[in-house]
């Protein structure tokens, strides 16, 4: 769900006329992926019985966590700088360290994507004009693809 949304969302950013749009959509679309990952946990949690914050999620969520709240400071400060051309390149390498981080006490795939988006916000560094496509591939195509072989693998 929270590719498709993606995917959704980059289509729309694409044809935005400025970067404040642009902006908008993407994180309005973070705020939404937030909410849908999050009522995911819970349902499955409540599915398997176990308490919302045992030791598995504790760790996955202090993993991710710092990572995040990185990319929320320097978005604030790369847009008021104007490098908004950096904000893909910016906001896939630092989720990309969190869902390394966080994923070591999740299973194998997990780490394995952010590898991914890692090497996907450097090629948007290198890129800047990229950043979107990249960003629309990356939050969308790789959700899809990791969470399809995770449901599989795992369970969910």
């Amino acid at each position: 769900m929270v590719g498709a949304t993606a995917l959704l969302a980059g289509l729309l950013a694409a044809r935005q006329a400025t970067a404040a749009r642009w902006a908008a959509i993407w994180l309005g679309e973070a705020c939404f992926a937030v909410a849908i990952a999050s009522l995911a946990i819970s349902v499955k949690s409540q599915r398997q019985g176990m308490p919302l914050w045992n030791g598995p999620a504790r760790k996955v969520a202090f993993g991710f966590l710092p990572a995040a709240g990185a990319a929320v400071v320097l978005t604030v400060v790369f847009y008021r700088a104007g490098l908004t051309a950096n904000l893909p390149g910016l906001w896939c390498l630092l989720y990309g360290a969190a869902v390394v981080s966080g994923g070591i006490a999740s299973v194998p795939a997990v780490p394995v994507m952010g590898a991914c988006f890692l090497a996907s916000g450097v090629a948007a560094l290198w890129l800047p004009g990229r950043g979107n496509m990249l960003m629309t591939g990356s939050f969308g195509l790789l959700h899809i693809l990791f969470g399809v072989l995770i449901a599989r693998r795992h369970g969910g």
